[in-house]
């Protein structure tokens, strides 16, 4: 395994990061979702993302109690909050009075003393941004978090977030958590480049493009049983009930490249997101030890220039459009 620092901060995370969206605690039984996250442990992963959101608290109950059994220093640990946790008015959003709750609630769950990056997963319109930093900033004076940092937010957004902690004082942005992989490159026009600047370390999710980028869908062939885009509520890439047979052509085009570099399709598609030093690392989702092993060959791996060209010969056409 190889670590990089979180953007300009200290801390450092393994370039793989395993996450436990639409798996651990709802889709994946416990005993598989341990038997991931303690091959990932092995295998020298150290970063473990999920969210209170994430089957309503179960996800982080099951991925807090799995890393129990290793000393606290030993893994680095993230949580999300903003949305809805309840049904009362004040359950959801970015509040100081949602963000402090939240936090005891998800320290209680995962079971531990101190959350390494608590994120915000949304931006909230309706709260002061001034309120949601100065209630991170507490957090992290009060040592029940270490590092915070935001999911999805516009280039406008962190920019406007970054002036304000500069100027008051304020614990900064460690971390931002936007979807980015070889079909959805929004980021790279203006995100990616702040980020950079700010020294923001990008924690990417997605980097499969919810499978697309594993290679497992072929054009003019029914979907896997079981897969995740069998569910409509599970991928981004179906269009009325199908996945668009382009970009499922396209994607096939990449597999030669993924031989030629010795990788499998996923590998290649994860090296090519690492090639970035704005990232800081990949969130993977996992249902067998088997994918993370795999993804874990990602790893280290430099793409010939040579590749790299074909591949941006191939995916010009993505989705590039400015942030």
């Amino acid at each position: 395994m190889e670590y990089r620092h979180l953007g300009k901060h200290g801390i450092r995370v393994s370039e793989v990061c395993l996450g436990s969206w639409l798996t651990y605690g709802s889709a994946t039984e416990e005993d598989v979702a341990r038997s991931c996250i303690e091959r990932a442990y092995d295998l020298g992963i150290n970063f473990f993302d999920t969210a209170n959101v994430y089957a309503r608290g179960e996800a982080e109950k099951v991925v807090g109690k799995v890393l129990g059994q290793y000393p606290r220093h030993s893994y680095v640990l993230a949580t999300k909050v903003y949305f809805p946790m309840g049904n009362g008015p004040n359950d959801r959003g970015l509040s100081r009075k949602h963000i402090l709750e939240q936090c005891d609630a998800s320290l209680k769950r995962l079971g531990v003393e101190y959350i390494d990056l608590y994120q915000a997963h949304r931006y909230d319109t309706s709260v002061p941004l001034a309120e949601t930093l100065i209630a991170f900033d507490h957090l992290v004076k009060q040592g029940k978090i270490l590092y915070y940092g935001v999911s999805e937010w516009s280039a406008g957004q962190i920019a406007h977030a970054t002036d304000l902690t500069q100027l008051a004082g304020l614990s900064p942005i460690a971390s931002n958590q936007p979807q980015y992989n070889m079909l959805q490159r929004q980021i790279e026009k203006a995100v990616m480049p702040l980020c950079g600047r700010e020294g923001i370390g990008i924690i990417n999710f997605s980097p499969l493009a919810q499978g697309l980028l594993t290679g497992k869908y072929k054009p003019g062939q029914p979907l896997p049983e079981g897969s995740r885009a069998s569910d409509p509520k599970q991928n981004a890439f179906l269009n009325r009930g199908e996945l668009d047979q382009q970009l499922l052509t396209q994607v096939q085009k990449l597999v030669p490249l993924a031989e030629q570099e010795g990788m499998s399709l996923s590998q290649l598609a994860l090296a090519w997101c690492l090639r970035n030093p704005e990232l800081s690392s990949v969130i993977i989702g996992a249902s067998k030890p088997s994918q993370v092993e795999e993804n874990v060959g990602a790893v280290g791996k430099k793409l010939s220039a040579e590749t790299l060209e074909a591949i941006a010969q191939i995916i010009k056409d993505t989705h590039l459009t400015d942030d």
